[in-house]
């Protein structure tokens, strides 16, 4: 079986991860191309709980992310990981594992406006934050540091889901094999 790879879609919360994930990993399916998502929230929740938000914790919360991904792409799954992951000398080392051990890795940056985030706000959670229940949330209390040179730009206030997944997709295409 062919090691797959991993597309790695960072963001401020809000911005359209979890959404665009669901996307490439559905059309990765439905052309016989093995994928899973790693939801941030639903990966924190269940197997990072005891990870806080400092800088520390996050990165732990993504190498953890990253090593689950591992075991999938070793076995033939495409791993579509949706984390927010602020920090870019976290996603620098994540970087560099994936290249330390022949991953094929794919960084998307899902870019959107805080503002646009804000209003968005599906969970509350930048409401929650504003108001000071939320400690460390970024976009609000805690930075978001851009990636210097992502593989993809899937811009969310231009781009629809369906085009930012076709994106996606586009660029690894032949990395899939089809």
């Amino acid at each position: 079986m062919r090691q797959a790879g991993m597309i790695w879609l960072t963001g401020v919360p809000a911005a359209g991860k979890t959404t665009l994930a669901g996307l490439i990993a559905g059309r990765m399916a439905a052309v016989g191309v093995p994928a899973e998502i790693l939801d941030g929230d639903a990966f924190r929740k269940a197997m990072c709980d005891d990870t806080d938000f400092s800088r520390e914790g996050r990165a732990r919360n993504m190498r953890r992310a990253f090593e689950v991904g591992w075991l999938l792409a070793k076995n033939g799954i495409w791993a579509v990981i949706a984390l927010v992951s602020p920090h870019r000398a976290a996603r620098q080392a994540i970087r560099a594992l994936a290249a330390e051990r022949g991953l094929d890795f794919i960084e998307v940056h899902v870019q959107c406006p805080v503002d646009l985030a804000r209003r968005r706000d599906p969970k509350g959670n930048y409401r929650k934050a504003l108001a000071g229940e939320i400690q460390s949330f970024t976009g609000v209390s805690s930075p978001y540091e851009e990636p210097e040179a992502p593989e993809v730009l899937v811009d969310t206030a231009l781009l629809r889901p369906e085009d930012g997944a076709a994106l996606v997709l586009k660029s690894v295409a032949h990395l899939m094999g089809k």
